[in-house]
């Protein structure tokens, strides 16, 4: 008795396991390149003002004299992007 209770908690713990993975597997995708600037479109990140957000984007950018970390097209570190 004690036997099959174990039995079946293995296969309830094995089942949890199967599903836990194929969820995790689910989640993983391949984005081609040429559709991966959808991907970084700066309208799609949870801003409250877009254009405050954008404007801050680039004053950083041309003070840290670096751009392309944040996903959008790297540009000169003068802010004439």
């Amino acid at each position: 008795m004690r036997a099959r209770r174990i039995s079946r908690i293995n296969a309830t713990l094995a089942t949890l396991a199967a599903l836990a993975l194929a969820a995790a597997v689910a989640g993983c995708v391949v984005v081609p390149q040429n559709r991966r600037k959808y991907l970084a479109d700066p309208m799609m990140r949870f801003q409250i003002d877009a254009l405050e957000a954008h404007a801050h984007q680039k004053l950083y950018g041309s003070r840290e004299a670096a751009a392309g970390g944040d996903g959008t097209p790297a540009g000169g570190g003068c802010a004439c992007q």
